[in-house]
């Protein structure tokens, strides 16, 4: 082989691996919370008719990413430490990377609500509510880095535009002491790090269509000073505007923020659920949940500057009220929307 021919070669392999690379670095994810106490409690899933744990079902339609919440000290639902280590072990024996979700509450932690754990409640001041949200991101990360599945990505917070660990932390009246309890967790998940490489960190809220309110709340933390690596992002049509809107702040955040940007959370129904009065911007069917989530990726990956790196499914096991967006019909068949990233595989 001649000299230029090598040099051709070499450049061609050198290309090759950065769109490996390039491909690899986005985020196909599910947040799969309840999937492990689904499938303990009886539940099988199917594709194509065919029996299969719904992890393996995920892994085998492209999914590269798992996102697992945990509650402080959760009483009704499942998602205490002892099993989300279960769910991340499980996980990382298929090659998923994983992103940890801190609620810091004992249950969910939304924009309506975020409920100090029942632990902290008598705590006495600002300043020891601060220390306790550091041992406790620190005694946390450190576990799962004892199990071997510590976490690629940690969530402070979770959808946390109202502020966390209300009242001390509440928004909009007590940005000193949010941002205080923000960097309390950073640092707390750096700390259970220890040596090596740390978790990157992802601030959350629930804007994926509202320009003006992204803006203010991450002006807001800007001026604190927070450090963190991404943007997350819920987006929901019925909430959260067109995706027109998600197209139009995605470019913004992209443009102002030079950071990365996933829409961590995101879903859509295959039976009609918050579309019964009013025309939805998708059919509520099975192609038409498959339509919605290769439009809203399609977004994602167009954001400017390459900063859209990722999407994630909000529980494609869920059951009862919220089965519509589920990846399962009633009888744990996969729907057509499982199958939205296989020619990316």
């Amino acid at each position: 082989m001649g000299k230029i021919a090598r040099v051709v070669v070499c450049i061609a392999g050198l290309l090759s691996s950065c769109l490996d690379l390039a491909a690899s670095d986005y985020a196909i994810g599910a947040d799969v919370s309840f999937l492990r106490a689904a499938e303990k409690g009886g539940k099988v899933f199917k594709d194509s008719g065919q029996a299969k744990p719904g992890l393996a079902i995920l892994k085998d339609h492209g999914y590269t990413w798992v996102r697992l919440r945990l509650f402080h000290t959760p009483t009704d639902l499942p998602n205490n430490l002892e099993y989300t280590l279960a769910s991340a072990k499980a996980a990382k024996e298929l090659g998923f990377h994983i992103l940890l979700d801190f609620h810091y509450s004992d249950t969910w932690a939304d924009p309506a609500k975020q409920f100090t754990p029942k632990a902290w409640e008598r705590l006495s001041s600002h300043a020891k509510l601060k220390s306790a949200v550091f041992e406790y991101s620190k005694a946390t990360i450190a576990a799962f880095k004892a199990a071997g599945v510590l976490p690629d990505m940690v969530q402070i917070g979770n959808e946390v535009i109202s502020g966390m660990l209300w009242p001390d932390g509440r928004l909009p009246d007590n940005w000193d002491n949010f941002a205080d309890l923000i960097q309390a967790g950073i640092a707390g998940v750096e700390a259970g790090a220890g040596d090596g490489p740390r978790p990157r960190i992802m601030i959350h809220i629930d804007r994926g269509g509202d320009r003006d309110g992204t803006q203010f709340f991450f002006d807001k933390l800007k001026s604190y000073q927070v450090k963190y690596d991404v943007i997350g992002q819920s987006y929901y049509p019925w909430w959260h505007g067109s995706v027109s809107d998600l197209r139009k702040n995605m470019a913004f955040m992209a443009r102002e923020y030079k950071k990365e940007i996933i829409v961590v959370e995101t879903a859509y129904n295959w039976q009609p659920s918050e579309y019964i009065k009013k025309k939805g911007p998708f059919p509520e069917t099975p192609e038409g949940q498959r339509e919605f989530l290769e439009e809203v990726n399609r977004v994602v990956q167009q954001t400017p500057n390459g900063l859209g790196k990722g999407i994630f499914w909000w529980e494609p096991a869920v059951t009862g009220p919220l089965g519509s967006r589920s990846f399962f019909d009633d009888s744990g068949n996969a729907l057509p929307v499982v199958r939205a990233f296989d020619s990316l595989k």
